[in-house]
């Protein structure tokens, strides 16, 4: 066959005609928890700023390169581990990515001094630096087209409960010592432990039947789709025919899967994901992790500040939720959109508030969008791209976010120092305003299609 041929599948259209099943909806809640631990380590590094520049006697120069470690970590995570999804697998690459965490978030939290914590932080993101990614391929891989949208949104609903979880833990531990222990040190120590418990529910997790076929292993992919299938009928459910056999783009070795992604329609499709994750993390990220250093700017101290990031951190699983009902009733590439816009309006209200009511409500109010946002382009992101390259194509490009969310203390803050709360969401605004025209002009319509289709 050549290499920018196709072969005929059956796998992805019975797949698709399958009603949700009990091992769906148990790994809906099994990538959840993972991608919890996800959120729990980007939104940690905001809230243990202050404490770290005091147990470490750390200047501003000196945290910055500690606060971007897990950043860098995670971008080449996100790049090795979302091709090590390719070529051996979704779920071998899942445990390998919380292996990695678990073991060394552990580590961090015994660090005598800024260098232990500054690698350990760095090979805990490499770890997680393709969980997001992964999930979203994992999900799109085994989920069927009319139900994608909605598991995969529920799936991030589970996940985001860790940004208040970790305002509110941070606010009960920080500057506190719980058997003889400091509390920072604990936050390591919940997510290393957190992390093995769903270790073990994910090794219960079938491999994708669509991987296993684009790899020619035609006969496990069989043996999955009929256990799937069979678990349905069990479930009393009748099946349809399955669909016409979809085309599938065959798996390409080295380089060559690579260069797939570079030729039409996909090139368009990469240079278009590249573009937006890094304009969409100064807006998303951007946000979530300036938020306590924003409202210390304002005035507040570190206390009342914790609580009030806590409390704007509950719009993002209420914003997850929000998206259920939205991500199928609305085509995906304008609800990404929309919401960016909104993002932009509510970003520039909560920069230019002083007072504590307006600064809660625009917070709340950014922070829930930013979810019905993060949602609908999470899901877009992982089906616009073909099963034998879904996964390096997705953690490749969201590694630029990765990067890019290095770069934001370098950049955001001492915009925050030397302009204020206001310039830094006139950042933010320009940001969006990038985001939306760049989906507006390249973005593909996906809602409702089988991902086959959507490639083809």
């Amino acid at each position: 066959m050549s290499e920018a041929g196709t072969s005929t599948g059956t796998i992805a259209a019975r797949m698709d005609r399958l009603p949700v099943t009990r091992t769906h909806r148990m790994a809906t809640v099994a990538i959840g928890l993972g991608m919890f631990f996800d959120i729990y380590e980007v939104f940690i590094t905001p809230v243990l700023s202050s404490v770290l520049t005091k147990e470490f006697a750390l200047s501003k120069a000196a945290l910055t390169p500690i606060l971007a470690s897990t950043f860098i970590g995670m971008f080449l995570g996100a790049l090795v581990m979302g091709r090590v999804a390719d070529r051996l697998g979704r779920r071998r690459a899942f445990l390998l990515n919380l292996g990695l965490y678990s073991v060394f978030s552990l580590l961090g939290a015994f660090s005598p001094d800024p260098i232990w914590l500054m690698v350990t932080r760095f090979i805990a993101g490499i770890g997680l630096g393709a969980e997001l990614p992964l999930a979203d391929t994992y999900l799109t891989d085994l989920l069927p087209a009319r139900k994608r949208g909605r598991f995969i949104a529920w799936a991030y609903t589970v996940s985001f409960v860790g940004v208040p979880f970790v305002g509110f833990l941070a606010h009960a531990l920080v500057d506190k010592t719980v058997f003889g222990v400091d509390g920072w040190r604990w936050i390591f120590v919940i997510g290393s432990l957190g992390a093995i418990v769903v270790f073990l529910l994910r090794r219960g997790l079938p491999e994708s039947p669509r991987w296993l076929e684009s790899v020619g292993r035609g006969d496990e992919a069989e043996q999955i789709t009929v256990r799937f299938e069979d678990e349905a009928r069990a479930d009393g459910h009748t099946l349809d025919e399955p669909g016409a056999p979809a085309p599938v783009v065959p798996a390409a070795r080295g380089l060559e899967g690579l260069r797939v992604l570079l030729r039409p329609p996909f090139g368009k499709r990469t240079g278009m994901m590249v573009v937006f994750h890094v304009f969409q993390t100064i807006g998303y990220y951007g946000f979530g992790t300036m938020v306590p250093l924003v409202l210390a700017a304002k005035g507040y101290p570190v206390g009342q500040s914790l609580l009030f990031t806590a409390l704007v951190w509950l719009g993002y699983p209420v914003g997850s939720a929000l998206s259920l009902p939205l991500v199928e009733r609305f085509e995906r590439k304008f609800l990404v959109i929309g919401s960016v816009i909104l993002m932009a309006i509510f970003g520039l209200a909560f920069g230019f508030s002083n007072a504590m009511t307006p600064i809660l409500v625009f917070g709340f109010l950014y922070t829930a969008i930013s979810n019905v946002f993060s949602n609908g382009y999470h899901i877009y992101q992982a089906e616009i791209f073909p099963t034998a390259v879904r996964s390096t194509a997705a953690s490749g490009t969201y590694a630029v976010s990765r990067l890019a969310t290095a770069a934001m203390p370098f950049v955001l803050v001492p915009v925050l120092n030397d302009f204020g709360a206001g310039a830094v969401f006139g950042v933010v605004c320009a940001a969006m305003v990038i985001v939306a025209v760049d989906i507006a002009l390249l973005g593909p319509r996906t809602t409702g299609r089988t991902v086959e289709s959507v490639s083809s």
